[in-house]
């Protein structure tokens, strides 16, 4: 669990918590706009504003804070 005041996934746009789901599932900037329809840039701008609104610098730790949430259970 998060300590009280962290920042959570609640913050997170649907499309930057889409795409945050699909990149901690392994998935290339590449492979997820192809999934999504969008443009690779689009992807890492959903990604940084995501990663940044949790406070998260590396895919890393986006894992970790997958796991936490529950994110990979629905895998």
């Amino acid at each position: 669990p998060r300590p009280a005041g962290a920042p959570g996934a609640g913050e997170l746009t649907g499309r930057e918590a889409e795409v945050l789901r699909l990149v901690a599932r392994g998935h290339s900037n590449k492979e997820i706009a192809a999934m999504l329809e969008v443009s690779v840039k689009t992807v890492e701008t959903h990604k940084a504003n995501g990663m940044g609104k949790l406070g998260l610098a590396t895919r890393a730790a986006l894992v970790r804070f997958a796991m936490d949430e529950g994110w990979m259970r629905d895998a």
